[in-house]
């Protein structure tokens, strides 16, 4: 039977971004300083480092050196990443706007798709709004209908981490610390707009801001 370490280890090696709603045990194991020093020094050997944003609340695993391979890896990583930037930062303010918010979306945060559904059902700027973010690849929705393409959404997000459905009998989410981290590629992004992507990538890493 695999160990908690080795769960954990596991996780973050497959890319999982580890918070206290996506997987509140890792969570707890890494916010101890000894436990992440061991899984920190195993990651080491893999040319790994354990890393974190939005204050230390969100653990995911990023290179430690930067070879060629390396580079090519993150690039590549980089390049899907910012593909999809443009219809996950046009849903997120979907969100926001359509729950009244003044802030953005963050980790814990609860969606009820049902309230959200009829907030877009009854503003005509929100249908026509989610009809073209259903519409990119990311999400690549053939849904006329705002709860076709509304379903479509969600599953995508939670297939991609960015949200979770603690009871499947409920149409509540949650979103976990994949969305901080989001927020602070946009940052990033922002504050380097004049590098090229492959050198966003290394710089990124170099910062522990990136896989």
């Amino acid at each position: 039977m695999m160990t908690e370490q080795g769960r954990v280890l596991e996780q973050l090696l497959s890319g999982s971004f580890i918070c206290q709603i996506s997987d509140e045990d890792s969570w707890r194991y890494l916010k101890n300083s000894a436990q992440a020093e061991r899984i920190e020094q195993q990651l080491n050997i893999l040319n790994r480092t354990l890393t974190h944003c939005a204050d230390g609340e969100v653990f995911y695993a990023a290179y430690l050196t930067l070879g060629e391979a390396e580079r090519k890896v993150l690039g590549n990583q980089f390049q899907e990443t910012a593909a999809g930037l443009l219809p996950l930062v046009e849903w997120l303010l979907l969100v926001q706007e359509a729950a009244g918010n003044d802030m953005p979306l963050s980790q814990g945060q609860a969606i009820r798709l049902p309230e959200l559904q009829t907030q877009i059902e009854d503003t005509p700027a929100f249908k026509e709004q989610l009809g073209k973010i259903a519409r990119y690849r990311l999400f690549n929705s053939t849904s006329m209908e705002v709860d076709g393409q509304l379903k479509q959404l969600f599953k995508k997000l939670t297939e991609l981490g960015y949200l979770l459905r603690p009871n499947p009998d409920k149409q509540i989410y949650l979103a976990t610390g994949k969305v901080d981290y989001l927020f602070e590629v946009l940052r990033f992004i922002d504050e380097t707009e004049s590098l090229s992507l492959s050198e966003q990538a290394e710089q990124a890493t170099m910062q522990g801001s990136l896989l």
